[in-house]
């Protein structure tokens, strides 16, 4: 019941920050900055986000062949129709409470499919991790095709950082290994010493399927699939950026390089607020000043690529919770009937 309450009001403390946002932002504009916000919309070429709207639906196909590669390896061959439809589900859970939709898409998975939960909640283990890198091999990329603009600023953010705390870098990196390895040791100490504990019971056995989902990957037959799958998502995901510059007449001339730019701050405020809403709009705002967009137009195209993604969450991850039964529903008959003899009479 505790948990639960942390749960309730950690996604109030979220949501309310990100209303917040949202009603700041909105606020703050001057009268001038209200009409250029909504010029910026009344000028918009809304025909060039149907290849957005078609750049996300098929990052989200790849993301679910993805996801189904990973669970091959354990036996499963779930339908990739459903695959995508929990995938979708998931992001919109996700969009009101975060790491809800997670756990939300492999319960609604095994229930039209013959597999275990906790193996899949590996299998999405294994896909956050590698796309974490991916996200750190953005940034990467991001300073490096322009190490003269981004370098600069990224070095100089950091530095206020790290010296705000008078902790040197090194200092700071030491820190968080020793407590990985602290709560690592804790962990496996208590394992070892409760084993019969109903907690440290279930807390071994959801570890050990979180492991089976990593050793499938080693398991893979064809990883370069895997990885074709991954460089895809993030390579639409760019696309919907770059796209989306042409969409307005103060962005068409930004190119690849704020594209990545984009992405790298756009993603960090996806995890910010639940489903980016109030953070996203901001954080696209501080990243395209850095460009020579003035505050009220970086905001407006942060709201439109904003809605462009939520809206298809929304919409898509509403259909496929309410057409799922319908596509499984000779599946189910078939589980009643093989279940239940009277059934066959």
């Amino acid at each position: 019941m505790r948990k639960r309450l942390f749960s309730i009001l950690q996604y109030f403390l979220f949501l309310g920050g990100g209303i917040f946002l949202v009603w700041w932002q909105l606020k703050s504009f001057t009268g001038e900055q209200r009409t250029a916000f909504t010029d910026a919309f009344s000028h918009a070429n809304y025909w060039l986000l149907i290849p957005v709207v078609i750049s996300i639906i098929l990052g989200n196909i790849s993301r679910s062949m993805r996801w189904k590669s990973l669970m091959a390896p354990l036996g499963y061959n779930p339908s990739l129709k459903n695959v995508f439809a929990v995938t979708m589900i998931g992001f919109l859970a996700n969009a009101a409470i975060p790491r809800l939709g997670e756990l939300l898409k492999c319960t609604i998975l095994s229930r039209y499919e013959n597999l275990k939960v906790d193996k899949v909640v590996g299998t999405i283990i294994v896909e956050r991790t590698f796309d974490f890198f991916c996200y750190l091999i953005i940034i990467g990329i991001t300073v490096l095709i322009q190490i003269d603009l981004i370098g600069t600023y990224v070095k100089s953010k950091l530095k206020l950082i790290f010296q705000s705390s008078g902790i040197p870098v090194w200092g700071k990196l030491m820190i968080a290994v020793g407590i990985i390895v602290i709560v690592y040791y804790v962990i496996k100490l208590l394992i070892k010493k409760y084993p019969q504990s109903t907690l440290i019971f279930k807390i071994n056995n959801f570890l050990n399927g979180i492991a089976e989902g990593f050793i499938s990957i080693k398991k893979l037959k064809n990883r370069k699939v895997f990885l074709l799958h991954t460089i895809f998502i993030w390579g639409m995901f760019l696309l919907q950026i770059y796209i989306g510059f042409f969409a307005m007449e103060g962005t068409s001339h930004l190119g690849i390089k704020a594209g990545f730019s984009v992405l790298s701050i756009a993603t960090l405020a996806m995890i910010a607020t639940p489903g980016g809403i109030g953070s996203f709009p901001i954080f696209v705002k501080e990243v395209l000043f850095i460009y020579g967009i003035s505050a009220t137009l970086g905001i407006a195209f942060g709201w439109l690529m904003w809605g462009i993604f939520t809206g298809i969450v929304i919409i898509v991850g509403f259909l496929s919770l309410f057409f799922l039964p319908y596509m499984n529903k000779n599946k189910i008959k078939h589980e009643i009937s093989s279940t239940d003899p009277s059934q066959n009479l």
